[in-house]
């Protein structure tokens, strides 16, 4: 990861951490070419069709900027298992076995490509959260068709 997407995804998580301190769990994006952008979203994990608009939102945003990176990133909570690993929007209750709550990113450079990765965070017993360190997801992986900001990276990298 370059510098500059490495900037821009302490940049977006350390807003994400904010938002979940105040129990706020929007899907954020910055893009950055001729300028950077922020934009979020509160409703990105209620459908698919509320991802992919706001998806689609940011795409035309990065279009209009010449953009040349973007960070994406989204509270989820996932399941790992042996085999795979199981995400779900973030819900005001109590996590099953084996659940973690964590911001999952997804980064992508013209230069570097895409990289993938999370921050886990656990909760205090009076609910206040208290996160990890990022960790970047350096096997090879094929994320689900749905992963956060996959339709971002289809509409920006078809024309390269």
């Amino acid at each position: 990861m370059n510098q500059a997407t490495e900037m821009l995804l302490r940049d977006i998580t350390v807003r994400l951490e904010r938002a979940i301190c105040e129990r706020d769990c929007p899907a954020m994006v910055a893009l950055q070419g001729d300028r950077t952008l922020v934009l979020s979203d509160y409703d990105y994990l209620r459908d698919d069709p509320t991802a992919q608009a706001f998806e689609r939102r940011a795409a035309d945003k990065a279009q209009e900027i010449h953009g040349v990176r973007f960070v994406f990133a989204v509270p989820q909570v996932w399941l790992f298992t042996q085999d795979a690993v199981y995400g779900r929007a973030v819900a005001n209750l109590p996590l099953g076995e084996g659940e973690q709550e964590l911001i999952a990113w997804m980064s992508f450079d013209v230069g570097d490509g895409v990289e993938y990765g999370y921050l886990l965070y656990a909760r205090r017993p009076s609910g206040e959260p208290v996160f990890d360190d990022r960790t970047v997801i350096t096997v090879p992986v094929e994320p689900y068709d749905e992963y956060p900001g996959r339709y971002l990276l289809r509409a920006l990298t078809q024309d390269r």
